[in-house]
């Protein structure tokens, strides 16, 4: 499927530092709920411990360290947060942390599980809250994708493209056609 999104998704560890990984393989699965594709992550110990997270949108801006926390897990390093530079907060409505270096995040709360399993499952979240830095929004106050830059995941060549210009109108430019 393209594109597909560059999530990062912030939980607590075990002992309460703020921890994040990136995904791609999820995306809109009801009008106030996602779905996540999970493998076996110290992220996935962190939601069986606690069903809540944040999930923010890489930019241009965080790519590299929203690449890093993709690579790097935080079993096997747990300077991983520090390197990334990136500052947390707690999120006003969940039990996770804000990575406040990123223009927009949602606060989430899993709903349920489908296909558990060692290697991990798939998550169905309602998204209880959106965080958006004011810089971020439209004249409407509604945010604006354009301002973000954000990043999509190219998985054809392993690589990360970022999001361009509005070209149309949803639900109105096709009716030129009628």
């Amino acid at each position: 499927m393209l594109p597909q999104p560059v999530m990062i998704i912030g939980t607590y560890n075990n002992d309460g530092t703020p921890n994040a990984m990136n995904a791609a393989w999820g995306g809109q699965w009801d009008a106030k709920e996602i779905m996540i594709s999970m493998g076996a992550h110290a992220t996935t110990e962190n939601l069986a411990r606690c069903e809540e997270f944040t999930v923010a949108f890489a930019t241009k801006n965080t790519m590299v360290a929203s690449d890093f926390v993709g690579i790097v897990s935080a079993k096997n390093d747990p300077e991983k947060m520090q390197k990334t530079g990136w500052t947390a907060t707690k999120a006003e409505h969940v039990n996770a942390p804000v990575f406040t270096d990123f223009p927009m995040t949602m606060e989430c709360r899993i709903l349920r599980k489908i296909d558990e399993s060692e290697e991990g499952y798939y998550i169905v979240a309602e998204i209880v809250n959106i965080l958006v830095d004011e810089a971020y929004l439209a004249e409407d106050g509604k945010p604006d994708m354009e301002k973000m830059q954000l990043i999509t995941y190219a998985p054809i060549h392993h690589g990360y493209v970022e999001l361009g210009k509005r070209v149309g109108n949803a639900f109105a430019d096709g009716k030129k056609l009628k």
